[in-house]
């Protein structure tokens, strides 16, 4: 039986490319109301709604179209996506400053000497490390066009913490909720409010309790685990995680799976609102893909010390930033400057936001200097303080084949230094092992990211980690160079990350190890591969060394917080709570950048709350504006 990440990769073979071939609309030199950059979870629902508002919006996207791309449109495609020429953008980043530890890393990425790749850490001769893979989306929709799907409200302190720190009430988790009601199309049962005719689809995916024997065995050990009843298992998978449960941090256990799906099997995402919302034609709404912002164009404002965002200078032509696998360096792209009469805003994601302003001469000073940027505004945490949660697994191998379908189910977990539960994982018949070029196959290893139909995985991701970091720094004033990226992991509060992560391992093994194995025909017993061999039970790693293991084999893809929201007396706080930029005008960033910390344990849903919030804010200050002028 192949698992569901191998299986998923074989379609890559459905690919339809090259679905956008029309030339970018002419807006050289034309004035919008609004110019968005980037159509991503941030930009495209921000651009859609204005629109709609009745204003005039500009949409900037440096990809395609490929919202009918099979890779993209079903999402059990999403490993193909993510490997799809058509739609990826390849990063490569850094762990840490450490030399040693990054050479450690088992899928660490190497360019060998014919151009092509080579994943792992015994390279050919002559190969060049490029550093740790991670792809991002270059096409219209962004991220939420090749990722998992999954769909969760971040927990309400993160919300409320945004809501303390800036004194602005309307951060509340209870207010927010309000924009997930909004957005959504919900197409299943809750006993809680939700939306049913927002532009997001929703549903709750089938855990396989019901129709296989070994997920209702597993499950419901987890349950047990979780401090439950074996016969609350049912009930508990249907619990909604984006319900307004009382005490809702710290409820562990199974959870019912929200993904951005409609019940047939199609993603729903930003690139489907912004297409519908250009194909009505009705609405200013005018979208120019292929088209790469440079420059934050500004102007003088008579007397005001502060210069205002004027418009924004772009190249056209396709695959023009160096991270498309398709870029072609010698390919010069047609240069053009467009207006916006009343703001920009920078939607570009947790990487291109923090470089679109480096590149306008916002950001920390000594950086702009030494490429001889003039600085617009000194603000000294664009590209620091970069945010990422940290991502593990427990892999095993059953005693037989492991029969639960396609499916997987979610689990909350709480350790001893978590506040509130601080621990998602999702468990099912797969091998989740992070992100390299091809993945989950390693062509050169023989291994096609399949361990066999006994693999047993629970891949966990690490919520509120303490570290926050990271850097993004320009590599050169070329605009289509990708920046250089290091995400520090647990440079700080690494004992207490590292330990939440290595109970959530040990939480897994304690219900792994109660499957029953005198029966002829049990699962058990489990032969862990990592992140300490040998079968579940009767390992003896020590727990250092498993919090070694983890510590540099950790992966992740939420980058958040490079151009974050903060305090007016934090100097690191690149915005206000309304998104404005500091010390211009005219400006405002838009996307998971923003967001002061990583936000719960997937950052596409609340990125796409935040967009509807940022259309409350910037329509509420028009209504504002227009009334003072009666």
């Amino acid at each position: 039986m192949a698992t569901l990440l191998s299986l998923v990769f074989g379609f890559a073979c459905l690919a339809l490319h090259g679905l956008s071939s029309a030339a970018p609309p002419d807006i050289n030199n034309k004035t919008y109301e609004y110019i968005v950059v980037g159509s991503g979870p941030g930009g495209g629902p921000l651009a859609a709604n204005l629109a709609k508002a009745g204003h005039s919006v500009l949409l900037l996207e440096a990809g395609d179209d490929q919202t009918e791309n099979l890779n993209v449109s079903q999402w059990v495609n999403f490993n193909a996506a993510g490997n799809d020429p058509a739609t990826r953008w390849d990063f490569f980043v850094k762990h840490s400053n450490d030399a040693a530890r990054e050479a450690r890393y088992l899928h660490r990425t190497w360019r060998r000497t014919d151009g092509g790749f080579y994943v792992g850490i015994d390279p050919p001769t002559g190969a060049k490390p490029l550093g740790i893979y991670y792809p991002r989306a270059g096409t219209l929709g962004g991220c939420a066009m090749h990722n998992g799907c999954l769909t969760m409200n971040p927990d309400d302190v993160d919300w409320n913490g945004i809501a303390e720190t800036t004194g602005d009430e309307s951060w509340s988790a209870e207010n927010m909720r309000k924009y997930l009601v909004k957005l959504e199309k919900a197409h299943y049962n809750s006993s809680y409010v939700h939306g049913h005719n927002g532009w997001l689809d929703t549903t709750m995916l089938d855990s396989g309790y019901a129709g296989f024997e070994d997920a209702r065995e597993l499950i419901t050990l987890a349950a047990q685990a979780a401090g439950y009843k074996a016969s609350d298992t049912i009930s508990l998978l249907t619990r909604d995680m984006n319900g307004n449960q009382t005490n809702r941090d710290n409820l562990v256990g199974p959870f019912g799976g929200v993904s951005h799906i409609n019940p047939n099997g199609r993603r729903s995402s930003p690139g489907y609102y912004v297409r519908d919302t250009v194909a009505k034609n009705k609405y200013p709404l005018t979208l120019s893909l292929d088209t790469l912002a440079t420059k934050v164009i500004f102007k003088s404002t008579g007397t005001a010390p502060r210069k205002k965002a004027a418009g924004i200078e772009y190249l056209q032509g396709k695959s023009l930033y160096s991270a498309d696998p398709r870029s072609n360096a010698n390919a010069t792209g047609r240069a053009g400057k467009v207006y916006a009469s009343r703001e920009v805003i920078i939607s570009g994601g947790a990487f291109n936001s923090p470089q679109l302003l480096l590149l306008s001469g916002i950001g920390p000073r000594k950086q702009l200097e030494k490429f001889r940027i003039p600085v617009i505004a000194d603000l000294p945490g664009v590209g620091q303080q970069l945010a990422d949660n940290y991502e593990a697994g427990i892999l095993s191998l059953a005693n037989r084949a492991v029969n639960v379908g396609q499916n997987i189910f979610p689990n909350f977990f709480k350790s001893s230094v978590g506040k509130i539960r601080d621990i998602y994982m999702w468990c099912g018949n797969f091998a989740f092992e992070g992100f390299w070029p091809g993945f989950p196959n390693i062509p050169e290893k023989n291994f096609t990211g399949d361990y066999g139909p006994k693999e047993y995985e629970c891949a966990l991701v690490h919520m509120n980690p303490r570290s926050q970091a990271g850097t993004i720094e320009l590599q050169s004033t070329n605009p289509r160079d990708v920046p250089v990226i290091n995400l520090n992991f647990f440079k700080d509060g690494a004992d207490e990350d590292l330990t939440a992560i290595y109970e959530g391992v040990e939480w897994v093994r304690s219900w792994l190890s109660k499957v029953n194995a005198s029966e002829p025909t049990s699962l058990a017993p489990f032969e862990e591969k990592h992140p300490c061999d040998g079968t579940i039970g009767k390992q003896n790693c020590t727990a250092a060394a498993q919090k070694m293991y983890i510590k540099e084999q950790a992966y992740s893809h939420h980058a958040s917080s490079s151009a974050r929201i903060g305090a007016d007396d934090d100097r690191y706080a690149v915005l206000d709570s309304e998104f404005k930029v500091r010390k211009v005008t005219g400006l405002r960033v838009v996307d998971a950048s923003s967001f002061p910390k990583v936000p719960g344990g997937f950052p596409v849903l609340p990125t796409m709350m935040i967009s509807e919030k940022a259309t409350d804010v910037i329509l509420q200050g028009l209504a504002d504006e227009q009334s003072k002028a009666q």
